[in-house]
């Protein structure tokens, strides 16, 4: 009886991760900017001070999720920008593929791709002030010293960085969604 439980258990587990990967990524979506708890829009509010973007990029699988957070300049440019998020450890393909049935060594800071504009398919910064960014990056950096694997189905890019939306008071759609939709979904349900 427990083989068979095991059995429908990993199938259960892969049959969701599959069918998260089933729809396609749109064109980058436009960027959003809002500040910690009013509207996004898509107008310049790019203002100075600190922030965080959640973000989605394109990849050659189904993509990434993560977070960019640091200093805006009066043009929202960012200042020395940090990346943070959880991904494979390793750049080849066999742990990735390998961390769709078991969790894998992961790694939580910047992956390749993550800052070029070109990869970016969709975004929400959210403008914080001082108190409000030292909160956040703080829990960041516990995020990050705590996380160790990775795995697709449960300790995913968008469980991580759904962890910090949460943190910040966000409501977070599903971790199984594709990146983009995944980024997507969260601005939509709380910059309404």
């Amino acid at each position: 009886m427990m083989r068979g439980m095991g059995g429908l258990s990993v199938a259960i587990l892969l049959a969701m991760a599959t069918a998260s990967c089933q729809t396609e990524d749109k064109s980058p979506q436009p960027r959003f900017t809002s500040n910690r708890h009013g509207p996004a829009t898509t107008s310049a509010q790019n203002k100075a001070g600190h922030f965080i973007e959640f973000r989605s990029r394109y990849a050659l699988t189904y993509g990434h999720t993560y977070v960019v957070f640091g200093r805006a300049d009066e043009n929202g440019k960012m200042i020395d920008p940090e990346v943070a998020g959880l991904a494979p450890a390793s750049p080849d393909a066999g742990p990735y593929v390998l961390g769709h049935f078991v969790p894998v060594p992961a790694t939580t800071g910047a992956t390749d791709g993550d800052l070029e504009e070109q990869y970016r398919s969709a975004s929400w910064r959210v403008m914080l002030s001082d108190a409000e960014y030292a909160d956040v990056v703080a829990f960041i950096r516990k995020q990050q010293a705590s996380s160790h694997l990775w795995q697709a189905t449960v300790d995913n890019c968008n469980a991580w960085v759904g962890n910090i939306a949460k943190h910040m008071g966000y409501k977070v759609p599903g971790i199984w969604l594709r990146p983009q939709q995944f980024i997507t979904e969260l601005r939509e349900i709380n910059a309404a």
